[in-house]
């Protein structure tokens, strides 16, 4: 729960720049519904930790720019490095969609790595919130993965790369 709360941070970060970045209107919609869907998560797995008696993430770090070098070694399946939070924030229009959406497919892609582990550690997902709570974010971020990359598919060629 404690890393995919760290995980669901960023995907937060990173949907919080439509607005600001020029997101068009496809992937501002996205944006905001995972946006939506990632803060309730967070909410759902905070409470969850809270009641079985154990601590809430320091997510400080995944807000904090520059990454403080000792947070490198928590970044987990799929989420942007420095470089990548660094090219992210600075793209805009057309830029940031495809950014965005190449960079989310990578996070979604680390979050369904994390679901797999835990479901392959014996005794894993044995409670069964936490099974929903898995099964539910595989199938979702499955779904997403799908349309963003449709939405990447649909985007105009990048001028900028030779």
């Amino acid at each position: 729960m404690s890393g995919m709360i760290i995980h669901h941070e960023q995907a937060v970060l990173m949907s919080d720049w439509a607005p600001t970045h020029g997101a068009g209107p496809g992937v501002s919609l996205l944006c905001n519904k995972i946006n939506i869907s990632q803060k309730d998560d967070i909410a759902l797995m905070e409470r969850w930790l809270i009641d079985h008696g154990q601590p809430l993430p320091d997510t400080a770090w995944v807000f904090a720019r520059p990454m403080p070098a000792s947070a490198l070694h928590m970044l987990m399946a799929g989420m942007l490095d420095e470089q990548q939070v660094a090219a992210l924030d600075a793209a805009r229009g057309a830029e940031f969609d495809r950014l965005f959406l190449t960079y989310m497919i990578q996070h979604h892609g680390g979050a369904l790595a994390m679901v797999n582990d835990l479901f392959n550690t014996p005794g894993g997902a044995q409670d069964e919130f936490v099974y929903q709570f898995a099964s539910g974010i595989n199938a979702d971020q499955t779904i997403e993965i799908a349309r963003m990359r449709r939405m990447l598919a649909a985007l105009p060629p990048d001028d900028t790369q030779h």
